[in-house]
């Protein structure tokens, strides 16, 4: 006989975890050295502007429109996913994957960890991944296992391409297009580095999810998921569900198995959308969309796969012969679903928009620069990856950080004979470790929210894993750092 665990009695929500971290914020500019001005411009590295009580209760207001385009796109994806949803072709095509797959559903695990981890790697696939976590928690449960190897699967899988950035714009381009004139680096260095570290946190992740995997199917009890959250997962994707299901219905009708193609195709084609062909000079997909959405294919963002979602939720309601007003109504409550998750994300973004408004990353990474500067390699490269998790946890975003940072580290490296693009991989690895686990990543917090899995949750079980990861990253780059 297996025992549940017993759920946490004053675990603190998501909310409160980043409200918390904005409050702290905001007392630490008071206790560092006030900023100099030349005429309106800031002394960089100078020191910070102290927080009022009006830039702290409005940098998570402010998180709004700093989201606002994430935003739209999860409230259109909310109303898409409650259309087909509507249809019972995700709970049917479950049931019958599950059933094709009985004593084998395990292999699912390493296959859909790699394909999310290309995403992440080629074009920084995080928050887009947002909409998956609500799928593969049915999948995964109806499996026999939990919401948290769905929610790795998705998160250590997209996560781990993203760490090990290879051409991933939003990274290792933004990096690249931040260093001064006459800083010149290898791309093919850059490239083999990040294909290193991505396939390296990779097997990390897959193992560490595959072993717990198969715990929790073969003992329920062993489940990282308190009574509550236990209870969350089986009202929302729970095997009573399925069963109930299974009886009704044991084959997809023939609008359920078109739903399904339209719904593969439909996330297809926003990833497509998403992955910047032009920087690999591929110019074939020019030539479509720009008349649907005002962007071809590739220069995609989102409020082009906005758009995306909300045409394939009408295709695909007219096409399962719903009314209009059936229509209106599903997308609307899809949509409703979707607010708590639109204010974790706004709310966590408001950690960013403090962090700028007293320039207190400035201050952090010119310092830091600093003291960096007469350290042996063997040294900078564990200091720069350190110093770069602080800041990712300040500011999650990696283009934002890329911006941030490497005009400033990739000059002290060069200058120093280091490997710049060791330098720059040290950010992109710190910065995609972070995301793994913050509660300022907003697709983190959303995520884990559609899975139902509390963020206190998620850190305990996946604690090891980043650690692990952690360790191998930091040996890789410093023997990077010693020979390139």
């Amino acid at each position: 006989m297996t025992k549940k665990k017993e759920g946490f009695k004053f675990a603190i929500s998501a909310f409160t975890i980043i409200l918390i971290l904005i409050c702290i914020l905001a007392i630490i500019t008071h206790f560092l050295p006030a900023a100099t001005f030349n005429g309106k411009e800031i002394v960089n590295g100078s020191g910070v502007v102290g927080a009022s009580l009006s830039d702290t209760l409005m940098s998570p207001i402010l998180g709004f429109a700093n989201a606002v385009d994430v935003s739209i796109f999860i409230l259109i994806l909310g109303g898409f996913l409650a259309i087909v949803n509507k249809t019972n072709a995700l709970e049917t095509g479950i049931t019958v994957l599950v059933k094709k797959l009985k004593g084998n559903e395990l292999i699912l695990i390493p296959i859909l960890m790699f394909i999310f981890s290309v995403g992440g790697t080629t074009y920084g696939m995080l928050e887009e991944t947002v909409g998956f976590y609500i799928l593969l928690a049915a999948a995964m449960v109806a499996a026999g296992m939990d919401t948290i190897v769905a929610s790795a699967i998705v998160l250590l899988g997209a996560g781990s391409g993203v760490l090990g950035s290879t051409i991933n714009p939003f990274a290792v381009g933004a990096a690249v297009s931040s260093l001064p004139e006459g800083v010149v680096v290898n791309q093919g260095a850059i490239i083999g580095l990040g294909v290193v570290l991505w396939l390296t946190s990779l097997a990390i992740s897959i193992f560490f999810v595959m072993q717990y995997a198969k715990k929790v199917k073969k003992d329920k009890g062993s489940t990282f998921l308190t009574l509550q959250e236990q209870k969350a997962m089986e009202e929302n994707f729970g095997t009573k569900k399925a069963k109930e299901l299974e009886k009704k219905q044991t084959d997809l009708t023939k609008s359920q198995k078109i739903t399904l193609i339209l719904f593969g195709l439909t996330f297809l084609i926003m990833i497509i959308g998403f992955i910047p062909w032009g920087e690999f000079g591929i110019t074939f997909f020019d030539k479509f969309t720009g008349w649907l959405t005002g962007s071809s294919l590739g220069n995609w963002y989102f409020y082009e796969a906005a758009l995306w979602f909300l045409i394939m939720a009408l295709v695909i309601g007219i096409i399962n012969r719903m009314k209009e007003n059936e229509i209106v109504d599903t997308f609307v409550k899809g949509a409703a679903d979707m607010i708590s998750v639109i204010l974790i994300i706004a709310i966590a973004r408001g950690a960013s928009v403090l962090m700028q408004t007293t320039h207190l990353d400035n201050y952090i990474i010119y310092n830091a620069a600093n003291m960096l500067e007469n350290v042996p390699v063997a040294v900078f490269g564990p200091l720069n990856y350190l110093l770069h998790i602080v800041l990712s946890i300040l500011v999650p975003s990696s283009s934002g950080l890329a911006t941030l940072s490497t005009p400033i580290m990739g000059p002290l490296a060069d200058t120093l004979g280091y490997s710049v693009e060791g330098t720059i991989m040290t950010m992109v690895a710190a910065n995609g470790l972070v995301n793994l686990i913050t509660p300022t990543c907003g697709a983190i917090m959303a995520g884990l929210a559609l899975a139902k899995v509390d963020y206190t949750t998620w850190f305990k079980w996946s604690i090891k894993v980043v650690g692990t990861i952690a360790i191998l990253s930091v040996i890789i780059l410093t023997i990077a750092m010693m020979i390139l």
